[in-house]
């Protein structure tokens, strides 16, 4: 038979332009379009950003796309008008089949908020599609005794549209014996009949030609044809009967293929021929001749092909059973599909980031997840979790998406990475679940700073240590990574006695070594403190101290240093008075000296190295005391020599040595007779000049200025007397001050055990020691030397300076 064809293309841009419309609703919150189909690509279909509140040129700065699962993508977003497309030919009989209306349900992401709106776009149906019958032609037998009456099904037309593009109405050829009437079912629909108007005469016409006429409601108008060919033939009154105007049978879809499903019986009481009953199809559609078997003998219905819930859930078909004759009876058969938990569920992630850094706040979105399942009631209900031991959790959003996001702040030194399962699980028996996995890398951020292996350090090094020389290392750790934990070393700023700190020490940036820069000296320092410093590399950067405390070992490199007797500058030895009637252990003088090293190094022994009188006189060994060891005698000579040595306990040990003369006498004349000193007299030119002057003066001046000059001339004299007297009272204080304690105690026991004189008469090589009736065997307290006082004379001692000065002038 003839099919009409497609409609024009000016027709297609007609129906377009009378059809396309733009229906937007707030029903549930959904935006709702409608389409006509058959429409070309890139048809207008609805403005998304104008629905939005956007502007077009905004759609991709906030990140907007269509997500949908199940189907393939029918519309597209043009990123220019902001308008939602068709991305291609839309068949809405192949989509929908029959389902009126036919929706088409996806979601629009905005993918910056993370936020889902549900878009429906109704699909329109046009007259695309012309009426059809499953045969092309139909021939029937009728018995030529067949009452007037007598109405006889015909196939149904099929037209694939929907609504007033549906087939609506049949017609049948003119003929003499035959009419058409439609009966119009309850639920189902127009059944067309042909109805016998008048009694058949085999022996005139043994065969009629008929055509039956299916049209449809569109413009323009289609329409689809059936030959039907009626043989008459001899009689047969008994028409074949089923045991059930309906079948039903429910079977699971997951039933294997070639499974007797149902069988029919109908019966035919003739005999013969008449009364044999054969079954076929009738009036059903091309899914069910694809799927099922009717056997034309036993009238057994077996599935030739897979069931499937989520295709079709019930098949309608009409059985047919017709004896030799010709005779025909219907029944109605449904198969209602069962649905089995054969599906598992669908797990797609749309979007995700692979990797966030350690710091990101809990609630950080790291994907989007939407999960489906095809089947149906329970087996259709999906669950979706992750393991509870992650630092994650999933939040439910609408329409079976999800969002993975973080529940707390990650630690990448905790966990560098985390390889996230995603289970959904339906609620089938038994259940059926699907897993997804997401790798999310977590960037390090420089969170920590280094640690030092040890809160503090210590270290011993010898006095004396070399230029350059490693003396320590020190190490500390970052838990970051890559440059974060690359760890550098300095010194942090200070300075030692007002020098800075770099002067003498450096730090290898990389491996955290100390060097000292200069030898250190004990005597000068016994410990230093330095801090250092470790510095990552991160931004912004983290760092750490530790102290270093350096302890400087003693070596014995200081030999002993005599404070007292101090020897003159001019290179003579310095002169002790003793009295001739001295007792043996009388106390003469004592050696003082002190050595800038500590402990064992420092410890001091005292010996008579040389004598020129062997046993006059003898030194303490630990205190230095030079003693008569025996009564002068007459025979003594007057000047005795003496040479002390000092030495330390050190190893090597090292010493000093003193020399100093002893005289022996009762009174200082004495003493100055026995060395030999007298005074010069005055030199010639002096007087002259002395002379000159007075003469000069007395030629320029009056008397009153002589006398002026006279008098101060007077005051010239005690001032010079006065200056010389503190100049010797002041003689000890020269003696260099140290850092060692014990120096300041020897300057105070010098001041309690003897005083310095120096008898000036035009010469500085008489040198007197006068002692003072209290002896000392050791030094004075700690108490005494930390006053730091200068030394002072008695006045009976200043007296007999005085003295002895005016009788070495005479």
């Amino acid at each position: 038979m003839a099919i009409p064809e497609k409609r024009t293309g000016w027709s297609r841009l007609t129906l377009l332009c009378l059809s396309l419309e733009l229906l937007l609703e707030a029903d549930a919150g959904n935006i709702r379009y409608s389409v006509p189909e058959e429409t070309d690509k890139g048809s207008f279909v609805g403005s998304i950003a104008k629905d939005l509140g956007l502007e077009p040129s905004e759609l991709t700065q906030h990140g907007i796309r269509i997500v949908s699962r199940g189907r393939s993508q029918l519309f597209s977003l043009n990123p220019r008008s902001g308008s939602l497309v068709t991305a291609g030919r839309i068949d809405r009989e192949e989509l929908c089949t029959q389902n009126v209306p036919c929706l088409v349900n996806f979601n629009i992401l905005v993918e910056d908020e993370m936020r889902l709106f549900p878009i429906e776009v109704e699909i329109i149906d046009i007259n695309d599609n012309t009426p059809q019958f499953q045969l092309e032609e139909l021939e029937l037998k009728m018995s030529e005794i067949t009452t007037p009456g007598t109405r006889i099904p015909l196939p149904l037309g099929q037209d694939l549209d929907v609504g007033i593009n549906s087939l609506q109405s049949y017609q049948l050829s003119a003929n003499p014996h035959f009419f058409l009437e439609v009966q119009q079912g309850l639920e189902g629909p127009q059944q067309p009949e042909m109805v016998l108007q008048s009694p058949l005469d085999r022996e005139k016409d043994a065969i009629h030609f008929l055509v039956l006429t299916a049209s449809d409601g569109g413009n323009p108008v289609h329409s689809g044809t059936l030959q039907i060919r009626v043989q008459v033939v001899d009689v047969n009154d008994n028409p074949p009967s089923f045991t059930q105007a309906e079948y039903h049978v429910s079977v699971p879809e997951n039933v294997p293929l070639g499974t007797r499903l149902l069988k029919v019986n109908a019966s035919d009481p003739d005999e013969g021929a008449n009364g044999k009953v054969t079954y076929s199809f009738h009036n059903v559609d091309h899914s069910v001749v694809r799927k099922f078997q009717l056997d034309s003998y036993t009238g057994e219905i077996t599935n030739k092909e897979p069931l499937d819930f989520e295709e079709y859930e019930v098949y309608p078909m009409e059985i047919q059973a017709q004896d030799g004759a010709g005779l025909m009876a219907r029944a109605k058969v449904l198969v209602t599909v069962l649905d089995v938990n054969d599906n598992a569920p669908e797990v797609g992630i749309t979007s995700v980031t692979t990797q966030v850094p350690e710091n990101f706040p809990p609630g950080t979105i790291i994907a989007l997840i939407s999960v489906h399942d095809q089947d149906a009631g329970n087996n259709g209900h999906t669950t979706c979790s992750i393991p509870g031991n992650l630092p994650f959790k999933l939040e439910k959003l609408v329409d079976n998406y999800y969002r993975l996001v973080t529940e707390r702040t990650l630690d990448r030194e905790h966990s560098s990475g985390h390889n996230i399962t995603i289970t959904a699980t339906d609620q089938g028996s038994p259940p059926l679940s699907t897993q997804a996995h997401i790798s999310l890398l977590v960037a390090d951020i420089n969170d920590n700073p280094p640690v030092f292996e040890q809160d503090s350090y210590s270290v011993y090094i010898p006095e004396n240590n070399p230029r350059g020389a490693s003396i320590f290392s020190v190490k500390a750790h970052d838990a970051d990574h890559n440059e974060n934990a690359l760890v550098t070393y300095s010194l942090v700023e200070d300075t030692i006695q007002g020098v800075p700190l770099s002067s003498y020490f450096s730090i290898n940036s990389d491996t955290g070594v100390v060097y000292s820069l200069q030898p250190f000296d004990y005597e000068q320092f016994r410990d230093l403190q330095l801090k250092v410093m470790a510095r990552d590399s991160g931004n912004p950067q983290l760092s750490s101290n530790v102290s270093l405390n350096l302890f400087v070992i003693d070596q014995n490199d200081n030999a002993p240093e005599i404070l007292y007797p101090v020897l003159p500058k001019d290179g003579s030895t310095g002169v002790e008075l003793a009295p001739r009637s001295a007792e043996p252990g009388y106390l003469v003088t004592k050696v003082v000296a002190v050595d800038r090293d500590s402990g064992q190094n420092a410890w001091l022994s005292y010996r008579l190295l040389k004598a020129s009188e062997p046993g006059l006189f003898s030194v303490g060994l630990h205190t230095g005391e030079v003693r008569t060891a025996r009564a002068l005698l007459d025979r003594d000579a007057l000047k005795q020599s003496l040479v002390v040595s000092v030495q330390d306990h050190g190893q090597p040990p090292l010493s000093a040595t003193v020399a100093f003369t002893v005289a022996v006498a009762d009174n200082i004349p004495e003493v100055l007779a026995d060395l030999g000193i007298t005074g010069t007299t005055a030199d010639p030119q002096d007087s002259d000049l002395t002379l000159y002057l007075v003469v000069a003066v007395a030629v320029v001046s009056c008397i009153f200025l002589a006398f002026v000059i006279v008098l101060l001339m007077l005051k010239l004299r005690h001032w010079y007397s006065s200056r010389l007297l503190q100049t010797t009272t002041n003689g000890l204080t020269d003696i260099p001050a140290s850092n060692f304690v014990g120096v300041d105690g020897v300057h105070a026991f010098l001041q309690t055990y003897s005083h310095e004189i120096s008898l000036t008469a035009d010469s500085h090589k008489s040198h007197l020691i006068f002692p003072q009736p209290n002896y000392a065997d050791t030094l004075i307290s700690q108490e005494s030397c930390e006053k730091r006082e200068f030394l002072s004379a008695p006045e009976s001692l200043l007296e007999d300076k005085e003295e002895a000065f005016s009788q070495v002038n005479l």
